[in-house]
């Protein structure tokens, strides 16, 4: 046991005391901020260039308020000056296109023969801004045609909201939902990405070992598996303390939000705070879409999140880390592991996309749940289900399973990683591992 602590504090030192590692830890949250506010604001400004439509309406169909311009649209009227005439002009001055409305009888063939020229692939949202002012205009017309009253129509127009609720009495909205799918998808998706990272480390650190003849002098005091197990937790040992520092980054960077918005995140997360005062506190910043947002985002079960995503990731690390540190036995150099990686990225990226494909739609359908408990999948599916609502015995289950299959697995783990550890100037295939796992002794 003492040997194995000695392995456990040389890998997590080692781990901890790289600078990448440190300058990772403390600009990570703040770059993911960063990246944010860089790719809204390069959005913004790759709108914020006023585009200049022109038309040319031989119709006389549509009226002047079709064309209303906007923020980022200007439209010019070229109608007198034909269509050919207007083409050339648009083409020559550069304008952003040009729209040539056909003169027709019929409302229904006017819709078909519509053109909108441009010089480079236009933005589909402006066409389908374009096609709905369109569609709206020749609605309206129809309508005077057949002698229906529009106003009327309009005014008998009756929008619906629906109020969102379980049977339990727990409200939710369409924000509250995309809330929860937004964190389900983060979740999952980080835990996929720092299985994948850190179980390559341990493979990597395996590798340099084997390669530098460092691992026979190890192995000469410490056996394989006390070697394996101290790699595996040493690093996962690192990666937790790696999310610790980010926790209480966030919730640093969450009291300057508070404070910038004026939202008590601890009041809204504590157990005593009433139904009453919580409709109170969201009336209050009713009015306020980043407060509300803010308010939601608190409202998550973020505790119980957060916990959970601790467990499966220890539960997906250990396992996948120990197929990562068998591969790394198995092989004289990173490039000769290339080979064994597809078996073990399938998994995870199967359960990314089963996640996407199913919980979006349905959460708790029976898809979703049975990769959710499948170990080499539920480390992400449940990450992506649990704030929308999971059974206690289906986390329960998910864990025991996750837990047991990594026992498994690093029990054959082992027998690969005590053979191949000493294997030098031979490519291991898989019929080799296959031999290696029926050695006894």
């Amino acid at each position: 046991m003492d040997k194995l602590k000695l392995i456990i504090k040389r890998e997590f030192n080692a781990k901890v005391r790289n600078k990448s590692f440190i300058v990772m830890t403390l600009l990570a949250p703040f770059l993911v901020v960063g990246m944010g506010f860089l790719i809204f604001y390069l959005s913004k400004a790759n709108d914020s260039n006023l585009k200049i439509i022109a038309y040319v309406d031989a119709s006389k169909l549509l009226t002047q308020h079709a064309f209303k311009d906007s923020e980022t649209v200007h439209y010019l009227d070229l109608t007198k000056l034909g269509a050919e005439a207007a083409k050339k002009e648009a083409e020559e001055k550069e304008y952003y296109g040009l729209l040539t409305i056909p003169k027709q009888d019929s409302l229904e063939l006017l819709a078909k023969d519509i053109h909108f020229y441009t010089q480079k692939s236009p933005n589909m949202i402006l066409v389908e801004t374009l096609e709905k002012k369109i569609e709206d205009n020749l609605r309206t017309k129809k309508l005077h045609r057949l002698k229906i009253d529009v106003a009327k129509i309009k005014s008998a127009r009756i929008k619906t909201n629906l109020k969102l609720s379980n049977f339990t009495g727990e409200k939710t909205s369409k924000l509250i939902n995309g809330l929860k799918i937004g964190f389900g998808f983060l979740a999952g998706y980080l835990i996929m990405m720092f299985i994948i990272i850190y179980g390559a480390s341990v493979m990597r650190s395996v590798i340099e070992e084997k390669t530098s003849r460092i691992i026979e002098v190890i192995i000469s005091s410490v056996k394989p598996f006390q070697l394996m197990m101290g790699k595996i937790i040493g690093n996962a040992l690192a990666g937790l303390t790696q999310f610790a520092i980010w926790i209480i980054l966030f919730f640093v960077l969450s009291s300057i939000a508070s404070l910038l918005f004026g939202v008590s995140f601890s009041e809204m997360q504590s157990a005593k705070v009433s139904p009453e005062q919580m409709e109170m506190a969201k009336e209050m910043v009713a009015g306020n879409k980043m407060q509300t947002l803010i308010t939601e985002i608190f409202n998550l079960p973020l505790l119980q999140m957060g916990v959970l995503f601790v467990f499966y990731f220890l539960g997906g690390y250990l396992l996948y880390s120990s197929i990562y540190a068998a591969i790394g036995a198995a092989v004289d150099s990173e490039t000769d592991t290339q080979q064994f990686m597809m078996p073990v990225m399938i998994p995870l990226m199967l359960g990314v996309y089963v996640g996407f494909a199913t919980v979006i739609n349905n959460p708790n359908g029976m898809v979703a749940t049975i990769f959710s408990i499948i170990p080499l999948t539920s480390p992400i599916v449940m990450l992506m289900r649990i704030p929308f609502g999971v059974p206690f015995w289906q986390i329960a289950l998910s864990l025991a399973l996750l837990i047991a299959t990594f026992i498994f697995i690093v029990f054959m783990a082992a027998k690969i990683y005590r053979v191949g550890i000493l294997m030098y100037g031979k490519k291991a295939s898989y019929k080799e591992l296959y031999k290696w796992l029926r050695y006894k002794g």
